[in-house]
């Protein structure tokens, strides 16, 4: 199956469900090239980074599950790269 290279940008903003995302990420593991977090303290936020090399289906569903936690934002950008 093609796969893509995609960048996926969260924000937290409510740390209340950042174990649930923490699970969620866990689950996609498989296609998880790396993450770098980064807090924020003066504006009390976290800012993670996900690189993903995975079928265009399989990033689409791993970046509605983390849009869906409250308090916590999702954008997904993806490389014009092909196989």
């Amino acid at each position: 199956m093609d796969t893509r290279i995609a960048i996926i940008a969260i924000v937290v903003e409510n740390p209340e469900h950042v174990e649930e995302l923490n699970r969620i990420l866990h689950k996609y593991s498989e296609y998880i090239i790396g993450r770098m977090g980064i807090p924020y303290q003066k504006r009390n936020i976290s800012l993670i980074s996900v690189a993903i090399d995975a079928p265009a289906d399989v990033i689409s569903s791993l970046s509605g599950k983390i849009g869906m936690l409250k308090g916590i934002n999702a954008k997904t950008v993806y490389s014009k790269l092909s196989e």
